[in-house]
């Protein structure tokens, strides 16, 4: 690998993103909860929705964008649950793989609404508080990820939240090697690393932030271990 070669992010493609069966996709998906947990991807995401476990008159609509198998969504229902805190959450996804996944993998007691829809055309009956993403951003060219990041203000009414991966050699290398350790789905094995090569540093989200026309004092991006790179923004 020349030296080089995380300087710019990467112009390659996943698995997930080419066609499939929902066998195989579904399978995929359930292994990467398993990652999730493994690498506590939902610890940034949690941690940042604190400051919104207050009491309200209505529940809190929260968003979750590229929703894939459910996973984010679940674990902030049983958060909530556990605090008295009163949500409705939505999860929005392009692929219909995964929402028939995430409705097959969540219990049927869950209030959670799971859509296929591209979320920039998808106007929902309830306005969205909170929107999250979770791994998703990486998956989209920079025109796309502006796009989505002046969306996600147009949207959301109290803020937002991107949480992805942050960029860099250790964290290739050593989620190839924890994904073979850890014997995941063949997806798993071949897209961790490449998401890597097409996630972000600093500035990326600095430069996109600007292009959005987002004033960069109001946005925080910070990193979160292990391997994270997140993008925060609070309105007032």
């Amino acid at each position: 690998m020349p030296p080089d070669s995380f300087a710019q992010r990467a112009q390659l493609t996943e698995l997930m993103d080419e066609p499939s069966s929902y066998e195989e996709f579904r399978a995929c998906l359930r292994d990467l909860e398993r990652v999730n947990r493994t690498v506590l991807g939902y610890r940034p995401t949690l941690r940042w929705l604190r400051q919104f476990a207050v009491p309200r008159p209505v529940p809190l609509h929260i968003v979750d964008v590229g929703s894939g198998g459910g996973d984010m969504l679940r674990r902030i229902e049983h958060w909530a649950q556990q605090r008295g805190f009163d949500v409705y959450l939505t999860g929005i996804d392009l692929n219909p793989h995964a929402t028939r996944a995430a409705r097959e993998f969540t219990k049927p007691s869950s209030r959670i609404t799971f859509v296929t829809a591209d979320a920039l055309n998808w106007h929902p009956a309830c306005p969205a508080d909170i929107v999250l993403s979770s791994l998703f951003t990486h998956h989209l060219a920079d025109a796309e990820i502006v796009r989505f990041l002046a969306w996600m203000e147009e949207t959301a009414r109290h803020g937002w939240f991107v949480n992805d991966l942050s960029r860099g050699r250790l964290s290739y290398h050593g989620f190839r090697l924890l994904a073979r350790l850890m014997r995941w789905h063949r997806f798993v094995q071949h897209d961790g690393p490449v998401s890597i090569q097409r996630s972000f540093r600093r500035e990326d989200w600095q430069r996109y932030i600007a292009a959005a026309g987002l004033d960069p004092q109001t946005v925080r991006v910070q990193p979160a271990w292990p391997g994270r790179l997140c993008v925060a923004r609070v309105k007032a």
